[in-house]
């Protein structure tokens, strides 16, 4: 949700800020994050979730509801392939709960037979380029610590003239500079979420937070995977000066774009294009808010939009959803009742 290119003038100021103090946090030194494998096939259940955005407990809601955790928030999916879209983080308090969650449930599902696939999502890549403006009193809260004042005093001294510390203090929460620290490249969740993929493509549905574009319908997962990695990380410094240029960050890039959802039915045969390039039978993208709250598919049960708002705080109207695939029968699951969108060969199921 939202663009980082044109970044509103009244924000800029305090952006300037926060890139000054983040960029003056020690360890400057950026490692790149080893490639994944970002194609598998013989998966008996998929299931996919969209932008979470700090809603915890509705993560755990639509988790159970999907059978893929037990009452005590473990694993209980068997071999079922989890996927989760990006867009952890921002909007919303608990994103790091959810940032914990994940990467316990992996180590539970690998030993289970079944995997879960962590992917970045365009609210991910603000984070690590240093762009607060989305961050909650609540994310910062859950960083801060009883050595916080020293810590928020000491970073705006060493990046902040002295005539403008005073308002530097008063726009830098406590547990600002704790988070930044955590999410810079060499930080426990910047070391994290570089090591995610962008795109995956599993049984022949490509998954990824915000859309493959006309311009990106022939770079495949592993090429999309390794140029927005090299976007944040050692090509950082150059994608913040010139994010429309960048994969990582322009609007036609994988966690931006919104084409999938927003072009008009007259877009079909560019869709067929595209999957055409990424050897896909259908795509399933968030990013894009479904704010009646309901998973939708379209041209043809070729797309699907699966972001229908799970964080309440920011969409009153969304719900969690997840997302259920098994061969070629596309299901929505939601927190007490299941919709079946396609039948077999991905055409558009019959009224019930």
């Amino acid at each position: 949700m939202n663009s980082l290119p044109g970044l509103p003038a009244a924000k800029a100021g305090l952006f300037a800020l926060v890139t000054a103090v983040f960029l003056a946090i020690p360890g400057a030194d950026r490692a790149r994050a080893a490639a994944s494998p970002c194609e598998f096939d013989g998966i008996e259940r998929i299931v996919a979730v969209g932008d979470v955005h700090g809603a915890y407990d509705g993560f755990l809601q639509i988790l159970r509801a999907a059978e893929v955790i037990d009452a005590n928030g473990h694993w209980s999916g068997g071999h079922t392939h989890l996927i989760q879209l990006g867009d952890v983080v921002d909007r919303g308090p608990d994103s790091r709960k959810v940032l914990d969650l994940l990467p316990r449930l992996a180590k539970e599902a690998a030993s289970a037979g079944g995997r879960v696939h962590a992917l970045i999502g365009n609210h991910e890549a603000m984070r690590i380029i240093g762009d607060m403006r989305y961050t909650t009193p609540g994310e910062y809260a859950a960083f801060a610590n009883r050595d916080s004042e020293d810590v928020r005093r000491q970073a705006v001294e060493a990046s902040t003239p002295a005539s403008a510390r005073a308002q530097a203090l008063s726009q830098t929460p406590l547990g600002m500079v704790e988070l930044m620290r955590a999410f810079d490249q060499n930080g426990e969740y910047g070391k994290y979420l570089l090591g995610l993929n962008t795109v995956e493509r599993l049984n022949g549905v490509v998954f990824l937070h915000g859309g493959i574009s006309p311009g990106t319908k022939t770079m495949r997962c592993a090429d999309l995977n390794a140029r927005v990695k090299s976007d944040l990380s050692s090509n950082l410094a150059k994608t913040r000066a010139k994010p429309t240029e960048a994969v990582a960050t322009r609007e036609d890039g994988p966690l931006w774009y919104r084409g999938l959802a927003e072009e008009p039915d007259t877009f079909a045969p560019q869709v067929d294009e595209i999957l055409s390039g990424q050897q896909a039978r259908a795509i399933v993208v968030a990013h894009t808010v479904r704010t009646d709250g309901r998973i939708a598919s379209r041209f043809g049960g070729k797309v699907f939009l699966i972001d229908t708002g799970m964080q309440q705080q920011y969409v009153p109207t969304g719900q969690p959803s997840a997302l259920e695939i098994r061969g070629d029968v596309f299901t929505a699951i939601y927190r007490d009742s299941r919709e079946v969108l396609t039948g077999r060969g991905g055409r558009p199921a019959p009224a019930r």
